[in-house]
């Protein structure tokens, strides 16, 4: 009897891990897709595909560049930019495209990094999506100002539910990477401490994003990609508590940029420019659903 329940246990295990691996999509390996040869692309530290308008995507540089947006085509054509008025780059280290106000599409812009802990504040700016393909525009954004409880972090990692309106940040430089909340409602308050949600198996986190319809997350850094199949009904903690998958990830000279194509079938990472190594975007596609 004690054999045919251990039997039984064991061919249920194996159901379940088999159940799990099912839920989770194949993606193959990367493929360049184009060279950012633009000298003004050189620092590049965030990612993230329209959900407006089809193939565009939107990247910006970190620390010391200027307070703009550029966009591209997914083969890596310069499109336009968006300056931020009355807005500073002082570290801007990840971009996501996500809910705001009335449920329009909104850009958000994370001034997060933090190199030595020392500032008693980052910034998430927003703002919504272009309505039509641009070469210039202005905007004068929305912004919050946030706390972590315990002090200052350094971050690089920024995502949005898009099912909540939730903003995520991902600390960097723990032994273990914090996932910090900021409920969407409290966008508007003006000033507002995160909550800390749970600690992921890893650390030097530099980039993340959640899908258009929000049932998959990916979280890199500089040596691997992370992913979780998010059940519906499902908060992101919850889903981000189960143990990741590694994605593929082509090696790059300094990856700090992540972001899926709306329709969650690929997505893309780029690098900064090092080492006279002009950044590359990547494309990874799915192979299966």
């Amino acid at each position: 009897m004690k054999t045919t329940v251990g039997i039984i246990a064991l061919f249920f295990s194996f159901s379940c891990v088999n159940a799990q691996q099912d839920l989770v999509p194949g993606f193959g390996e990367g493929v360049a897709v184009a060279v950012l040869k633009d000298r003004s692309l050189d620092e590049i530290s965030g990612l993230a595909c329209s959900r407006m308008h089809p193939g565009m995507i939107y990247i910006h540089n970190d620390s010391g560049g200027e307070a703009v947006v550029y966009l591209i085509d997914s083969l890596g054509n310069r499109l336009g930019e968006i300056k931020l008025l009355e807005t500073e780059n002082r570290d801007w280290e990840d971009i996501a495209v996500g809910p705001g106000a009335n449920g329009g599409s909104y850009l958000y812009v994370g001034e997060i990094g933090d190199n030595n802990a020392v500032y008693e504040e980052v910034i998430i700016y927003r703002f919504p999506e272009p309505s039509a393909g641009i070469s210039k525009n202005e905007v004068i954004p929305e912004k919050i100002k946030l706390t972590y409880p315990g002090g200052a972090r350094d971050a690089e990692s920024l995502m949005i539910d898009p099912i909540t309106g939730d903003i995520f940040i991902l600390s960097k430089r723990d032994s273990l990477n914090m996932v910090y909340r900021l409920p969407a409602d409290k966008f508007g308050t003006g000033e507002a401490e995160l909550e800390e949600m749970i600690k992921l198996p890893f650390t030097n986190a530099t980039a993340a994003d959640i899908s258009a319809d929000g049932s998959q997350i990916v979280v890199k850094n500089y040596l691997t990609v992370y992913y979780w199949k998010r059940n519906i009904g499902e908060t992101v903690a919850r889903a981000m508590g189960r143990a990741p998958v590694e994605l593929p990830y082509s090696p790059e000279p300094q990856g700090e940029a992540i972001g899926f194509r709306p329709d969650g079938k690929v997505y893309y990472t780029l690098s900064e420019k090092r080492f006279d190594l002009d950044p590359v975007l990547y494309k990874y596609t799915a192979t299966r659903n």
